[in-house]
Formats: structure tokens, sequence, C-alpha cells
């Protein structure tokens, strides 16, 4: 970094950050490789987080950085509207390749936040396409996060990413959140209790009459409310009273994708199939921005069943982007050539044990896991709420471990080529971390 930038006066306004408090103690990263990043000062720093979700392979991989550094010599930009770029068309046929069965055709978008409100404009599209225009009600989920556009915080359930900003979009209901600490605290992977949560669907459905609802949209795992993990049978019950009303089912899959729970994608993990679902981040291993929504292929054919004409009026300028479907080529690429996307099967149980080792821990009210995610969750200081993890996550940075937290939790995620020994480093450095927090 330029030494004669002043922090304290920089211009960047720095997203989901107290900019005052981070300005007078910066954290600047400076370079990565693989599971390590440097700080500014060198200092080596373990990736316990992919960087945020998203560097599923770890960073810097050679046919990633190739990929993106031929295309961007051979043709920068090209226009996906009324125009088209090979590319583009060969990476959609890459990802239909790893997609379940009947998810054949992908729309893209440049982040998850797009990929939230591209989702459900096309539910609302299609509800209409097949003679259902009343259809106009989404359904959101306490505790879930869809992005922060206008649609995605509508059926977002985070209250902090909502407060301030009205209502975003008419028409939005929520369901109950699965956390349940009393009965399912330590659970090891998904929990025993909780499939009835699914049933306050049918509670909402019945309140506004379910043939005015469009679609529902969940994490299969809520991510950035800290790894709730859903319990035995409720995803099953979500798509069945779904199915029962005619309503879509979307997965934002926007974490859970790309090899994080062992599987491509959390619906192969959980054997429960969505309508459509959305993908970002470890789509190109977090190296240029992009997203993406899957569609069943019945929902695509409605659409082609229309009169000759645009199908869809909707999209972005840097949908299908000629960098970013290199990088997401050369992605796949890693992701083949290292068995990435199931690779998370075979130290799920490290990881397990090494996480659950903190049960027990000073503040550890919970410990939650599923493939190669997992949160330790901490007792709130009486008034103080998010500082003892705020204060965990600062004692681990210092001691060379990059994790995540949000609220009162500390969450895990590390990139899918991590090895037994960096696990147990992460969740060592933790365990001291909590020793020092008061």
């Amino acid at each position: 970094m330029n030494k004669r930038v002043d922090l304290q006066a920089s211009a960047f306004w720095m997203p989901y950050t107290a900019n005052r408090q981070f300005k007078k103690a910066p954290r600047l990263l400076a370079r990565a490789e693989g599971m390590y990043y440097w700080t500014a000062d060198g200092r080596q720093v373990l990736d316990g987080q992919a960087g945020l979700w998203c560097v599923n392979a770890g960073h810097c991989r050679p046919k990633i950085v190739q990929a993106v550094q031929k295309q961007v010599a051979e043709m920068d930009f090209a226009p996906t509207f009324n125009m088209g770029h090979p590319i583009a068309f060969e990476f959609a046929e890459r990802l239909a390749g790893i997609a379940p069965d009947r998810f054949t055709r992908v729309f893209f978008t440049n982040s998850g936040s797009e990929s939230a409100d591209t989702a459900l404009k096309i539910a609302l599209a299609y509800q209409r396409a097949r003679g259902e225009g009343q259809r106009f009600r989404l359904i959101g989920r306490e505790r879930g996060y869809h992005g922060v556009n206008f649609g995605g915080m509508a059926v977002g359930g985070i209250p902090a990413n909502r407060k301030v900003f009205g209502p975003g979009v008419a028409g939005v209901a929520h369901i109950r959140h699965t956390h349940d600490l009393q009965r399912n605290a330590f659970s090891r992977g998904q929990p025993q209790h909780g499939a009835e949560f699914a049933d306050t669907l049918e509670q909402v459905c019945a309140f506004h009459d379910p043939s005015t609802v469009a679609a529902v949209i969940v994490e299969p795992v809520a991510g950035s409310a800290g790894v709730l993990v859903p319990p035995k049978g409720y995803l099953e019950r979500l798509r069945e009273i779904c199915t029962k009303h005619g309503i879509l089912l979307i997965f934002d899959e926007v974490i859970t994708g790309f090899g994080r729970l062992g599987q491509p994608f959390a619906s192969q993990r959980f054997g429960v199939m969505p309508d459509l679902f959305t993908v970002a981040k470890g789509m190109t291993n977090g190296t240029v921005p992009m997203g993406a929504v899957f569609v069943k292929d019945s929902i695509y054919e409605s659409f082609m069943d229309a009169p000759e004409g645009i199908e869809l009026f909707h999209g972005y300028t840097y949908s299908g982007h000629p960098l970013a479907c290199a990088a997401g080529i050369g992605t796949l690429d890693t992701y083949a050539d290292e068995g990435l996307l199931t690779r998370g099967a075979s130290l799920e149980k490290t990881f397990e044990d090494a996480i659950h080792s903190l049960k027990g821990a000073r503040h550890v009210i919970d410990v939650r896991n599923l493939g190669l995610m997992g949160a330790v969750e901490l007792e709130p200081r009486p008034g103080q709420p998010g500082a003892r993890a705020y204060e965990a996550f600062l004692k681990c940075f210092e001691a060379g471990v990059l994790v995540r937290y949000t609220g009162d939790t500390l969450a895990f995620s590390p990139p899918l080529i991590v090895e037994k020994a960096q696990i147990e480093r992460i969740f060592d450095a933790v365990g001291d971390a909590l020793k020092a927090v008061h």
C-alpha cells in the first residue's frame, strides 16, 4: 500500500464496517496464496473464512489466474444484450454439468444480492406466464440473508439490514427461523428437533391466502446469521408445503454452493430440490465478481412458450462478463482437478471434532456445524451485544488466524483445500482467544 494514503481521511467508505473504529487501528491484507493472507507489515494469517465465504479453492490458484490473464488480453468485454460471446455459453454448460438434474438453465448476475433479486423476479414472472398473476407475495425467513438489494433485503430477516431502509418491497412475509438453543445446543450436524418450524409456512399461507404467494426463499443453511443448520425433516417439509400450494421454492446457495457441504450444492447434500437456486461467491472462487440463478427446465420452457421477442425484461450490463466467465471456468477446472466439490465430506468429521472441542470453553453457549462450515455462539456481554465476539475476532487475528464474527457468533468456513493441522490451528486460536476475553 502507498504509505502516503491517510486512512483517517480516506475516500473509501467501507461496507459493513465500523469505519471510524477500523481506521484508528486498520487491519490491512496485502497478499494471498493458498490458505494464507499476508498483512501489509508481512505477518502471515491463516484464512479460516475463505475470504468472505467465497475463496473455496484457496487463494491465487494458477489455473484461475492464468484464465483471467489470457481472457483480458484476448477480449476485455462484450455485451450479452442481443449479442454474445462463446465463453459465456461454455461456462453456462459447465455449470449445468454439475447442477442437480433438470437444472440446465443459468441466468448470469454479478453478485449474490443480484442473484436473489433475479430469482425473485423470475418467480413472479413465471407465475404470471402460467396464468397465476395474482401470485405477488414473496416469503422469506427470520434471520435469513439474501443480499442487500431491495428485493433481497425485503425477504431477508436480519433486522439491522432492514430497519433504516423501509419495507423495500410490498407483499413480503416471513416464517420463523430454525434456531432453538434450548433443545438443539451443541448439535453435531443437523439438529434432531425443529422440523415443525416449517409449519409456520402453512400458517403464513393460511393468513395471506396461498393462492397469492409466488415464492418462498430460504438458505439451506443460514450463513450470515451464524450458521443455522436446518433440523432433520425441515427442508423436506418446506418442499411439501410449497408443492401443495403451487409455490416456488428458492434456495439461496450463495454460501452453501460449490462444495461447502461436501457436495456441489446443498440440495444434493439434503436430497431436497428447489425450483430455482442462487449462487455467487465460490462460483469464481471470489476472483471476479459473479453470480447466477439456476432455473428448472420447466420454468425456463414456460417463458419460451411466449410469443417471439424478449422473454424476460431483466439483466445486467455485466451479465456473463468475459473475465468472470474465464475465472469461473478456471475455478471449475481447479475444483475438478483436486476433487474439491466433494472433499469437504472427507474432512467433515475432523472439522466437527475440532469445533466441538470448544464446548465448555469460556463464554460458549452453542457450537454447530455441517460440512466445512460452523459456528461458535457466545453469551452476549450485558448491555454490549456483539462486543465479546468482536474482541475474540481481534484476538484471533493478532494470533494469525482470520475468522468471521456476526453478532455474538464466530463463524468458520475455511477454503476446501484446508488440511487437518490447519483446522486444529484455527480452533486452538479460538480457544486461546476466548480465555483472554472477559
